[in-house]
């Protein structure tokens, strides 16, 4: 069992994809506290301090991009315009191989793009990337 000094907030609106994201984590041991917003403008907030939910930092934004209300790049170009938030963490988790979809999230300096068919059975790749990535980084 591994032990991480990250957080992540897990923007996902699909409760099927979030709860099998959630599964996955715990299933390989990974303590890795997780806090789900269902929407770009619920994850807003919560990284605001203005939800009920709450997340600490060191902190890691895993992001779909097909969403109601804020989609995952409306959240993008908000978060980057905001001085508080535009240093944040972004690794997108999406349905889209679109190849436009790809250039347009890394012209917002995400850290990475990973589409969900292609990161193994139970989010596996997903999951060795994380605990990598916790285990490798220092965030503020």
């Amino acid at each position: 069992m591994t032990t991480s000094p990250l957080n992540i907030l897990l923007v996902e609106d699909d409760d099927v994809a979030a709860e099998a994201v959630v599964r996955s984590f715990k299933k390989a041991g990974l303590q890795i506290p997780i806090v789900l917003a269902e929407d770009g403008d619920i994850a807003l907030n919560i990284l605001r301090g203005t939800h009920e939910r709450r997340i600490e930092k060191p902190l890691l934004v895993l992001l779909d991009l097909n969403m109601p209300h804020l989609n995952g790049f409306e959240f993008m170009e908000i978060l980057r315009s905001d001085e508080a938030l535009k240093d944040t963490v972004v690794f997108v988790l999406t349905t889209s191989s679109d190849d436009k979809d790809l250039t347009r999230a890394y012209s917002e300096n995400i850290a990475g793009y990973m589409v969900k068919s292609a990161v193994g059975p139970m989010f596996s790749k997903l999951i060795a990337l994380m605990e990598s990535y916790s285990e490798a980084i220092k965030l503020p």
